[in-house]
Order: structure tokens, then C-alpha cells, then sequence
């Protein structure tokens, strides 16, 4: 259903630093120092049309986010919306936003938009893109084609899918991409097009008292012994993401290491590639996907390697059996 007409939109902007509100003094580098309320007022007026609001709940690098402050903000944003709210807006450090963001998707669902924005370039460089990303943002938060589409992140114009963005490059504005299946959307002039949602959400709470896990991401490289493999149970980590070689294959000498592995934790298995789906039964040489999930190993569907540590770690948090896991990960898949 549509908004009733004469409804003014609200939506809160909740700050937690990153490149976006970070100032640079003298030679010392930039941080994260603007409060949210000087972020949106960088924004041209929005006059009657909504009612914006703005709140800091953290100062802090995209790098140094973690699941305590993901938890936290998820409970913000769901007391925002009982309230009334309609969308909120996160900004925070590009460093995270495609962990971060895919977080906040499977640690709630809700009908209203959230929408995560950040900048690549901080407001002291010539080219500032972080008052157009939190204007396109807003726009995205308010708009009605939103509702029911999961966490959205937007940057230099275009809107990604949570669990499909990806940073693909270390200063560019167009920095983020969706490699796998493309934006779902584009915001000009303050007009929202979102002609693709993506399908299969999924979410799962997390009871008060439970811990997010400890998951390893490891990257299978050629000649590799899985040397670091086995020494994953003892370092205190409950699963394991192993980003291999094209659609799922690692060397020959992991194996052994592989299959030890998963007989003692979840052992998840993604593509190092980044994009696209993971195969199932079309190699079936020692090492391949075929053999490999034969093994006990979990198909990352087409999660990426990020993006599958973080859908393992909630699923273990939450007390998932590997079946359980199997099909979250298919789920997402689309």
C-alpha cells in the first residue's frame, strides 16, 4: 500500500562517521569528526515534502565497526520505526558498507527502507560526494518503491542489493558495484527507479544474550598446503569461509586439511572471483567443487566471500544446524 495522501515523510539519518563526516587538520590526515546534523545540513532545503531528522551514534572509521555497534544499530532502527519513522538513513566508512550493510539486512526485517550511504572523497576535497550520497539516499528512503526491498546501498547515483554490492575500487566515486547481478536501481533529479528486487530475503534474530562467532575468511592460493586451515579450530574460530579458485576449487594439497576441517566446524565455499555463482556438479577432479562439497563443505550459492562470512557468523550466533545453513545461503541466492 501506498502512503496516504497529504503524508509528510519522515526519516532519520543516523551518523556513524566514516570518510563522509570526516575533516582533515593540517598534515595530520582526516577523521571522523561531524556530527549528523552538520551532514544534512550540507542538503539543499527539502522544505514541506519530508521531515528530516539527523542523530550521531557512533565517530568512528568504517574499519572499526563491529557486531557489538551492528547489533546496537539494528535496535536503533527498529525503535525508529515503532516510533513512526518512515526510512532511515545510515552513514558510515565505505571501508564496511558491503559488510555492514548485509549485516543489517539479516539481523532484521522490516517493510520501511534502509538505505546506507557513505563517501569516497571527505568533505575538505575538491569533488565532495558525500552531500549528493545522502541526498540520493534520502530520496530512496522516502520513496514507496523501497518498502519491502531489504537494506539498500546507494552511492554515485546508482542502488545496490545489501547482499550483492561489493567495493571494487580503492578512491573512485563509482568505487561500488553489484558484479553479479547489476544495481537494482538509479536515483536522477530526485526520482527513484528500482526496477529489480531482488528475491528470497532472510533474516534471523539473534536472542540478547547470543554471541556472534568468531568465522575465518581464507583464500585458497596456487600451491597453498592448508597449513593455515587446520590451525583455525585451535585459534577459537567456529567456522570457516574458504574463497576458492573459480566456481570452487582449491590445490590438491588442501584437501586433506579441507575435509579434517569440516568434520570440526561449518566450512563454507566461495568463489575468490568475487562474482557469480559457485558450481555444484560440473568438475569432478580432486579439488574441484564437486569434490569438495562431497567433503562436508556448504556452497556459497552466489554470496560472495565477504558476504558469505557474514551470513555464516549470524547463522552461528543464532544457533543454526548445517542444514539450516545450506538453505539460508540458497535462499540468498535468489
Amino acid at each position: 500500500m501506498g502512503r496516504q495522501a497529504g503524508h509528510v515523510s519522515s526519516v532519520e539519518v543516523i551518523a556513524l562517521g566514516g570518510t563522509i563526516a570526516m575533516t582533515a587538520r593540517g598534515d595530520a590526515g582526516a577523521r571522523p569528526e561531524l556530527e549528523g546534523a552538520q551532514l544534512t545540513g550540507m542538503l539543499p532545503d527539502v522544505g514541506d515534502r519530508l521531515r528530516l531528522r539527523a542523530s550521531t551514534f557512533r565517530k568512528l572509521p568504517g574499519a572499526q565497526l563491529g557486531w557489538s555497534d551492528l547489533r546496537e544499530l539494528r535496535g536503533r532502527i527498529d525503535e525508529l520505526f515503532a516510533s513512526g519513522v518512515d526510512g532511515v538513513v545510515v552513514t558510515q566508512g565505505t571501508d564496511t558498507i558491503e559488510e555492514t550493510a548485509f549485516a543489517l539486512d539479516l539481523l532484521g526485517a522490516t517493510e520501511q527502507p534502509v538505505v546506507v550511504t557513505g563517501a569516497m572523497r571527505h568533505p575538505g576535497l575538491l569533488g565532495a560526494d558525500g552531500p549528493a550520497n545522502l541526498m540520493d539516499a534520502i530520496d530512496v528512503a522516502t520513496s514507496k518503491r523501497s518498502r519491502g526491498a531489504g537494506v539498500l546501498v546507494v552511492m554515485n547515483g546508482e542502488v545496490h542489493a545489501a547482499r550483492f554490492v561489493s567495493k571494487r575500487h580503492t578512491t573512485r566515486p563509482s568505487a561500488f558495484e553489484s558484479p553479479t547481478c547489476g544495481p537494482v536501481g538509479w536515483v536522477i533529479e530526485g526520482r527513484v527507479r528500482l526496477p529489480v528486487k531482488v528475491r528470497g530475503c532472510w533474516s534471523v534474530e539473534l536472542t540478547p544474550d547470543a554471541e556472534v562467532p568468531p568465522v575465518a575468511l581464507v583464500t585458497a592460493l596456487m600451491g597453498d598446503d592448508g597449513r593455515t586451515v587446520r590451525a583455525l579450530p585451535d585459534l577459537g574460530y567456529a567456522g570457516a569461509v574458504i574463497a576458492g579458485f573459480g566456481v570452487g576449487h582449491v590445490p590438491v594439497t588442501m584437501l586433506d586439511a579441507l575435509t579434517w576441517l569440516a568434520e570440526r566446524i561449518p566450512v563454507v565455499l566461495a568463489s575468490r572471483t568475487g562474482a557469480g555463482e559457485g558450481g555444484r556438479r560440473t568438475y569432478g577432479f580432486a579439488g574441484s567443487e564437486r569434490d569438495l562439497l562431497s567433503r562436508g563443505l556448504i556452497t556459497a550459492g552466489a554470496l560472495d566471500p565477504l558476504k558469505a562470512r557474514v551470513l555464516l557468523a549470524v547463522a552461528l550466533g543464532a544457533g543454526l544446524s548445517l542444514d539450516a545453513i545450506g538453505d539460508a545461503f540458497e535462499q540468498l541466492s535468489g
